[in-house]
């Protein structure tokens, strides 16, 4: 099989270097285009990827053909490539907003989809995405595009229907740790730490206790129950947070998220 990737960028060339290794191993291809000629030379370098001359060319190649381009060229990119779509070949597609109908609406309903929804961490093999297809992807067919996300982090099947939960709760969540992880490194630092010291112990921290979340079968609440000591730091530490709405904090971020998400889609 010949997967090609349409548009090399952060997510595009981060599933390309998680997933090269193991296509090798398959027998698969990586094909891939991108405009910046410099940046796919470096990355064919990196991990072997076939660099293409043309989108043209990736397209008539390409058994799959994944869509990492910026949701505002979809209508300009997609007449030009659906000539080139044989029965048959597969489409992924990965920018926010952008539907499996919307697809389907230049290249034809009986094209078999795929939509995922990865997040940033990917970039380190430690992705959250979720995965979505229309009807005409089969279940043999599924599994062998489904193992590419696996490759570089976790991945879930969700009904299409459920992207907009998922940007709220994976897709722009990375954001929300990102900010936790500062501001205790900028109260590390009133206290007495280097700031570069602070993020370490922070953002351990946190990937120490996300490992706790998936690998005990403890429920969030049980973990955090099993922490607070009665009496100690952490239930008083626990007990301000929650009395300063620290959950509905984030819940009305989950849900800004959400809105902003079907707003955008079509």
């Amino acid at each position: 099989m010949n997967i090609g990737f349409l548009g090399t960028g952060n997510m595009g060339g981060a599933i390309i270097s998680g997933y090269a290794k193991q296509a090798k191993g398959n027998g698969e291809t990586l094909l891939a285009f991108d405009l910046n000629t410099e940046k796919l030379a470096a990355l064919s370098e990196k991990t072997g990827v076939l660099a293409c001359d043309s989108q043209e060319e990736l397209v008539t190649r390409s058994d799959v053909v994944v869509l990492g381009l910026k949701p505002n060229i979809f209508d300009t990119v997609l007449p030009e490539i659906a000539p080139l779509f044989t029965e048959g070949k597969i489409v992924v597609t990965m920018a926010a907003g952008i539907s499996i109908g919307f697809i389907e609406s230049y290249l034809g309903p009986k094209t078999p989809i795929v939509r995922i929804m990865p997040n940033t961490p990917a970039m380190v093999n430690q992705g959250m995405t979720a995965v979505s297809r229309n009807d005409n992807v089969d279940d043999d067919t599924f599994q062998q595009i489904f193992k590419m996300f696996t490759a570089i982090g976790r991945a879930e099947e969700v009904p299409e229907e459920l992207i907009h939960c998922v940007i709220g709760v994976s897709g722009s969540s990375p954001a929300y740790t990102y900010m936790y992880i500062d501001a205790l490194a900028n109260e590390a630092v009133k206290n007495g730490m280097d700031y570069d010291q602070a993020v370490i112990f922070a953002a351990q921290s946190v990937l120490g206790a996300a490992a706790m979340v998936l690998e005990t079968g403890e429920s969030p609440e049980q973990l955090r129950i099993n922490v607070c000591s009665p009496g100690g730091t952490t239930i008083e530490a626990v007990r301000v947070l929650s009395a300063n709405g620290f959950e509905e904090c984030i819940a009305q971020g989950f849900r800004a998220a959400v809105a902003k998400s079907k707003e955008m889609s079509k």
